[in-house]
Order: structure tokens, then C-alpha cells, then sequence
């Protein structure tokens, strides 16, 4: 038991610390750039992101460390693991590609791959941990509305 508490909390630790890092991408962007765009009316305030964003990295987190704690050694779990950190890298690559090079365009197309190997992940997840792969539906059900709000984004823009 203690083994899988050190894991979750160095995956929590991993996935809060991309968190980190996308939001200086984010605010390079959130100063100037992105209230200049014109944003459909479902559009969610600024200050929803933060929170939920703090969430998804812990779920996803916690979901991960459930999954290494299985044993890194099972061939499940490397490929479990291995859809989750190239998610974890497109998921990081959003932020740059949108904010950072304002490019709605290549943020929805990297939204799009990273929903897909998303999907993957999940299916991953519950060969080795059913708990661990519903715990990811909440950041899939997000990922898919910030693709249609990034695509919303895209054609007002």
C-alpha cells in the first residue's frame, strides 16, 4: 500500500508540474492575444480553467500511480503507461501550439490526435485497472469540449 501511495503521488507530482508548465505557455497568451479572439457564446469564464485543469492533473495523476503500481515489468502496464506519456506530451504541446505560437490551428490538430490517443489510453487503462480508466473520463469528456471550443475558435478567427 505503500508502494502505490509513493507512485500516485510522484504521477500526481508529474502530471501537476506539466500543469505548471503549460500555464506559462498559457499566460504568455492570456494577456493580450486571447481576448482579442472571438470566442463562442459557451465559452467558459478565465477562471474556470485553472480549477478544473487542477483536477483533471490529479484524477490523471492518481489514475497513473494506479497503474504503475501494478509493476512497471508487465507489458500492459509499459504500454498503459507509454499512450499516457506521449497524451501527457501533446496535452503540454496544446498550450504552446495555441498560446504560445497562437496557432489555433495547429492546437486543434493536436487536439485531435491527443483526444485519439487519449481514447487508446483509457482502453490501456482498464486492461490493467477498470478504477484507473474511469477516472480518466472526466479529462476525455474535457478534452473533447476544448476541441470544439478550439474549433469554434478556430472558424470565428
Amino acid at each position: 500500500m505503500k508502494k502505490k501511495l509513493i507512485r500516485i503521488s510522484i504521477t500526481v507530482f508529474i502530471c501537476l508540474s506539466i500543469g505548471i508548465l503549460s500555464s506559462i505557455a498559457t499566460q504568455s497568451g492570456m494577456s493580450s492575444w486571447y481576448p482579442s479572439l472571438v470566442k463562442p457564446a459557451f465559452t467558459p469564464p478565465q477562471w474556470v480553467f485553472g480549477p478544473v485543469w487542477i483536477v483533471l492533473y490529479i484524477l490523471m495523476g492518481i489514475a497513473a500511480g494506479m497503474v504503475w503500481s501494478r509493476g512497471f515489468y508487465h507489458k500492459w502496464v509499459k504500454v498503459a503507461l507509454y499512450h499516457f506519456g506521449f497524451q501527457l506530451l501533446l496535452n503540454a504541446a496544446w498550450s504552446i501550439l495555441f498560446f504560445g505560437l497562437r496557432s489555433p490551428l495547429l492546437a486543434l490538430l493536436d487536439i485531435t490526435a491527443l483526444f485519439i490517443l487519449f481514447l487508446f489510453t483509457i482502453k490501456w487503462f482498464k486492461v490493467v485497472n477498470n478504477t484507473a480508466a474511469y477516472l480518466l473520463i472526466p479529462y476525455a469528456i474535457w478534452i473533447a469540449f476544448a476541441a470544439i471550443l478550439n474549433y469554434s475558435i478556430w472558424q470565428l478567427n
